[in-house]
C-alpha cells in the first residue's frame, strides 16, 4: 500500500486551487497558447494576461532583450481589449476545470472600474489582480503602485466595483513595499502578488544605442529570485492575506523557497519562455519535496523559514 498522496490544495480569498501553482500574468497569454502542451486543468491556477478597456497596441520593438540569468522586457501591455477577451478569449478557458484570474490594468481608476465591474457579471472568471506595478506603460499601473495613497485609490474604487476575489500585484520599483501591501489590504484587497518585475535596461556598445526602443524594460527571471524572495518575506509576515509570490522561479525548489518565505501560492513567470512545461513540473516537484519531508498538507509549510 503506497503512501497517501500530499494535500496540494490551497486557498487565495475565495478561489481554491487543487494546487499553489498558477502562472505570471504576461508570460503565459490567454491560455490557448501553451494548450498544446499539457491539460491547463493540471494548474492550480490560470493568470491571464493583462486586460484593458480598450485595445492597446503596446511599444514599439524591439522590446525584448535576453540578458545573463533573466530578460528584459519593454511589451506595454499589449492586449486586444476587454471585449475581445470575454468573447473571444474567455470561451476557451471555460472548458477547462481551473480558476480564471485576470490581471486588470488601465489609464486611470475609472479604466479599472470598468473592466473589473463587467468581469464581475462575466461566467468563468474566479479572482482579478489588480496590476498597479507593470514599468513599461507611460500612464497608470506603476504610476498607482508607486505609493500607499495611489494604491487605495485604485484598490479601493476596484473593490467597490466587484465581489470577486481582489489579488493586488505590487511593484518592488519602491521605497517601502510593506508600506503599499498594507495600503492595498486596507483598501480591501483579498490578497496580494508579488513582485512585478525589477525596471532596467540594456545598451549595444557598438551602435551606442539602447536595446530596447522603449529604452528601459522590466527586468525578469532567476537574477530577481533574491530580491522577490526577501520582498515577499518582508510582505507576508506584514499582512494577514495570502500572498502568491513570483519572481524567478524556475524549478519547485525555487517555489518551496518561496512557500517558506511565506508564499502560500507561486507563480511561474519567465520560465514558461524557456520551458512550456515548467508550471506542471513545479506541481510535481513540490509534492515529491512534501512527500521527502513527510509533509501531509503544503499549507504546513508555508512561512516555516527560521
Amino acid at each position: 500500500m503506497g503512501l497517501k498522496r500530499p494535500d496540494l490544495r490551497v486557498k487565495i480569498g475565495k478561489i481554491e486551487m487543487k494546487n499553489p501553482v498558477t502562472v505570471a500574468s504576461g508570460t503565459f497569454g490567454f491560455g490557448r497558447e501553451m494548450a498544446d502542451f499539457y491539460d491547463l486543468s493540471r494548474l492550480g491556477a490560470i493568470t491571464v494576461k493583462g486586460t484593458s478597456r480598450d485595445p492597446w497596441p503596446g511599444n514599439e520593438y524591439p522590446r525584448t532583450v535576453e540578458t545573463p540569468s533573466g530578460m528584459l522586457n519593454a511589451i506595454g501591455l499589449q492586449n486586444d481589449g476587454l471585449d475581445s477577451f470575454i468573447n473571444d478569449k474567455l470561451p476557451f478557458l471555460r472548458q477547462y476545470d481551473v480558476p480564471v484570474i485576470v490581471n486588470v490594468v488601465g489609464h486611470t481608476v475609472a479604466e479599472y472600474v470598468e473592466v473589473a465591474s463587467a468581469l464581475d457579471k462575466t461566467e468563468g472568471v474566479a479572482g482579478l489582480e489588480v496590476n498597479i506595478s507593470c514599468p513599461n506603460v507611460k500612464q497608470g499601473c506603476m504610476v498607482f503602485g508607486s505609493s500607499p495613497e495611489g494604491t487605495v485609490g485604485v484598490v479601493r474604487a476596484v473593490r467597490d466595483a466587484t465581489a470577486l476575489t481582489l489579488i493586488t500585484k505590487l511593484s518592488p520599483n519602491v521605497t517601502d513595499i510593506v508600506g503599499i501591501a498594507q495600503a492595498a489590504v486596507d483598501a480591501g484587497s483579498d490578497a496580494l502578488s508579488l513582485i512585478n518585475t525589477l525596471l532596467g535596461t540594456a545598451i549595444d556598445p557598438l551602435e551606442r544605442k539602447f536595446r530596447l526602443a522603449n529604452r528601459t524594460g522590466g527586468l525578469s527571471g532567476p537574477a530577481i529570485k533574491p530580491v522577490a524572495l526577501r520582498m515577499v518575506y518582508d510582505v507576508a509576515r506584514a499582512v494577514d492575506v495570502p500572498v502568491i509570490g513570483m519572481g524567478g522561479i524556475m524549478t519547485a525548489m525555487d517555489a518551496v523557497e518561496f512557500m517558506l518565505a511565506g508564499a502560500n501560492a507561486v507563480a511561474v513567470g519567465t520560465a514558461n519562455f524557456i520551458n512550456p512545461v515548467a508550471a506542471v513540473e513545479i506541481i510535481d516537484g513540490i509534492e515529491d519535496y512534501l512527500k521527502s519531508q513527510g509533509v501531509g498538507d503544503v499549507n504546513e509549510i508555508v512561512g516555516t523559514v527560521s
